[in-house]
């Protein structure tokens, strides 16, 4: 068994930007001669990559550092990482004191020097590294890169941080402003995730549609996407996610729709569709400006899938306005939807408005919006009965009777284009094909959320995961 000394136990909690972080730090750590474990118990380092966005991700993230510290033995070290400490990290130890070190999103790359100084130090008192200014990327990459690996699938990040105004988000107070990756590195990761087998690579940031702002780029997503496809025109997805609106520019949607290597989905929070709200919320309160640019864009893309996602029970939220998000809804179709109430968020402008709306008003809309907008998605899937698409497969589940049985048969889980890693929906193809391929298969059927296929059954040339 390898020594307590030599590894390392990190828990990843959060969203897929929060997964990069996570997987960079391993690296460096790695670098640094410690291997990681899955088990804690024989970790010298225990690190929490943390989620600090609402309140939920925040008590899951306290459970995750209490549990281990529930578990902590002599020589073992417990460091809160991530959003969380980088908001709350002189607080946490009042909660959790057994907790060894904080570091924050800004400086997460001086993982290797924070353990170092734990070894080192000779009082037991936390060592904290929260730097205010915020080199996450840019020039100070420390060679390190910044994507993470699913399977077939790679997220690559090309900006932290937002310099966006919203009033009821505290992600400028935990990344800091926005902060631009060279284009010249990311198109070299690109490369190694392609000579390394991934099919599908995710743009990801705050905020993708403002990459190359503090850089002098003009129209930068566009210039970006531009050149991807052609420093790695073999790989064959490229798919984007979190654009703001207002941003999504024709040159854009040009790009988008000239190169089929990027799929035709994007993924565009909303957040409301009353001007009245959105001003509270200081979004974008063109709402006529998203009917446009949607329109735009499904008349350049036939089969664009749009995922967006909104809030509701938002201070001063009248019944009137949820109704206009309602209608708004139904008029534009989308194909996804998340609805979240909600969330005080301390220190952000929301935080002094009043007509905070009631809990149980906030709940009774995301039940009543995803109510909405079940049949419009079931309707959206639909579409696609007798279509042949191509899927890229993930894995296999066990197939069950309608009392949820085990039948002994083997389903496919697939992916198809419309659907970005574990926050949309599924195909679900009977029978047993092999993971990592992109294989065609013809729609027979359509659930709330998930497609149900078959096999293709045309010649077709398959493109292997290494």
């Amino acid at each position: 068994m390898r020594k307590r000394r030599d590894s390392y136990y990190l828990l990843h909690l959060g969203c897929s930007k929060n997964l990069v972080d996570s997987e960079s730090m391993g690296h460096l750590l790695e670098g640094a001669g410690l291997r990681g474990t899955n088990d804690p118990a024989h970790a010298e380092v225990l690190i929490v990559n943390t989620c600090g966005f609402i309140g939920p991700a925040r008590e899951e993230s306290l459970n995750a550092l209490r549990e281990l510290a529930a578990g902590k033995r002599p020589g073992q070290y417990l460091i809160a990482a991530g959003c969380l400490a980088q908001r709350y990290g002189h607080e946490l130890p009042a909660q959790i004191p057994e907790l060894d070190g904080v570091i924050g999103t800004r400086r997460w790359m001086d993982i290797v020097d924070l353990v170092r100084r734990l070894r080192a130090r000779k009082h037991p008192e936390p060592l904290y590294h929260l730097p205010d200014e915020a080199l996450t990327v840019g020039t100070d990459e420390h060679g390190v890169s910044r994507v993470a690996i699913q399977g077939a699938s790679a997220y690559l990040k090309i900006a932290d941080g937002c310099r966006r105004p919203c009033a009821f988000c505290a992600i400028p107070k935990i990344k800091g402003t926005a902060v631009s990756r060279p284009l010249e590195r990311i198109l070299d990761e690109a490369r190694e995730l392609r000579d390394r087998g991934v099919q599908e690579l995710i743009l990801i940031a705050q905020d993708t549609t403002d990459y190359g702002h503090d850089l002098g780029m003009k129209d930068g997503l566009a210039a970006l996407l531009d050149a991807l496809v052609h420093t790695v025109p073999d790989l064959p997805w490229i798919r984007v996610m979190y654009a703001y609106p207002g941003y999504v520019t024709d040159r854009l949607i040009e790009i988008m729709a000239s190169h089929e290597q990027i799929v035709p989905y994007l993924d565009i929070p909303l957040q409301h569709a009353d001007r009245r709200t959105l001003l509270r919320m200081r979004r974008p309160a063109n709402v006529e400006w998203v009917y446009r640019t949607i329109e735009k864009m499904r008349a350049a893309m036939p089969d664009l899938a749009i995922r967006t996602t909104f809030i509701v029970g938002y201070p001063g939220e009248t019944d009137e306005e949820f109704e206009t998000l309602l209608r708004f809804m139904q008029d534009m179709q989308f194909d996804r939807v998340g609805c979240f109430p909600y969330s005080f968020e301390p220190g952000t402008p929301s935080a002094e408005l009043s007509d905070q709306v009631p809990e149980e008003v906030k709940q009774a809309r995301v039940d009543r919006l995803m109510t909405v907008q079940q049949p419009i998605s079931l309707a959206r899937n639909q579409r696609l009965i007798g279509r042949t698409l191509p899927v890229l497969v993930e894995g296999y589940a066990d197939a069950t009777d309608e009392n949820g049985h085990p039948t002994g048969d083997v389903l496919t889980i697939a992916r198809s284009y419309r659907d970005a890693p574990e926050i949309d929906g599924y195909v679900v193809i009977e029978g047993k094909l092999p993971v990592g391929e992109f294989v065609p298969v013809r729609v027979t059927g359509a659930m709330l959320y998930d497609l149900v296929a078959t096999p293709d059954l045309v010649p077709r040339q398959v493109v292997r995961i290494s």
